[in-house]
């Protein structure tokens, strides 16, 4: 078996790429891009509010995965199409983590995200 190791299973977004959506290398756990995008029916609402949640939740699903939690992540990346949609994202982040002193870093950034995609995360977590 090679170093890293795939994380995929039921329930995760999966790109259509061919790429994973998040990989194991020892004690890292290393995430793709994370969208709004029901993994279930491949829908992506249109409404920012519920495509953060969505993300957020896919976010979560993916820690489960790979053996994480969010106590786990050292460091979140979120992109965004519009900056006025970070309310939504504080939203969750505060959910996610809400303890000030136990937090991971976290960069945001404007994208030109493609499609109905308004946001994306990537993290990268220590298990």
């Amino acid at each position: 078996m090679g170093k890293r190791q795939v994380i995929e299973g039921e329930g995760l977004l999966r790109h259509r790429n061919p790429i994973p959506t998040a990989v194991r290398v020892g004690q890292f756990v290393f995430s793709s891009a994370i969208s709004g995008e029901d993994p279930a029916t491949g829908a992506t609402a249109a409404d920012p509010a519920e495509q953060v949640a969505q993300a957020f939740r896919n976010l979560r699903a993916i820690l489960d995965a790979a053996g994480a939690t969010p106590a786990d992540v050292a460091k979140l990346t979120v992109y965004l199409r519009d900056l006025a949609h970070r309310e939504h994202v504080n939203r969750h982040w505060l959910e996610l983590f809400p303890d000030p002193h136990d937090r991971p870093v976290r960069h945001t950034l404007k994208a030109d995200l493609q499609g109905p995609t308004l946001v994306q995360l990537e993290f990268i977590a220590i298990v």
